[in-house]
């Protein structure tokens, strides 16, 4: 029998787990990771619902806006959420009715706008991000920190092999 850690939540190894030596690496290494990262969004969607009644995708828009005070084009934050244009548009409508965001003329370009954080969105944002932060580290608090800094290096230099990926298509 497999260890539960390579289980799925009936109990039945997962498919990551069920692939013979003669699968390819790499689509095991996928389906690992992509089974790592449901479980831990879906964890904390849950808990963001129970918590603060705001949906991961809401609180990562938030996130994003964050970290640009002057805020954000609409374009520019369905790139960096990797979302359509239309979820934005979506989503900025609900914080907007919330007043956690608003938009506002762009600065430079008098067609477009831009979404900031108003205050309240700031302060509410700011308290759900420490609680965020603490579920994460509990949820990984089993993994020691040199295990953790090696999965770090790794997944960078993942990241970057892969970001030329869309560019060599023909």
């Amino acid at each position: 029998m497999r260890d539960k850690e390579e289980q799925d939540d009936d109990g039945h190894p997962d498919l990551a787990s069920r692939l013979t030596d003669d699968h390819h690496q790499s689509l095991k290494l996928w389906l690992r990771m992509l089974s790592c990262t449901v479980r831990i969004e879906n964890e904390i969607r849950s808990r963001l619902r129970a918590s603060f009644n705001i949906t991961l995708p809401r609180f990562d828009l938030m996130a994003q806006l964050e970290r640009h005070p002057d805020g954000l084009r609409m374009g520019e934050l369905s790139r960096r959420m990797m979302v359509t244009g239309g979820n934005v548009t979506g989503i900025t409508d609900q914080l907007e009715r919330e007043q956690l965001v608003v938009r506002v003329p762009h600065r430079t370009d008098r067609r477009g706008y831009s979404v900031k954080l108003t205050d309240e969105g700031r302060r509410a944002f700011a308290e759900m991000a420490v609680v965020h932060e603490g579920w994460i580290a509990s949820m990984l608090k089993d993994m020691p920190t040199a295990e953790k800094t090696q999965m770090i290096g790794l997944l960078a230099e993942m990241k970057r092999r892969l970001d030329g990926l869309g560019r060599d298509a023909t």
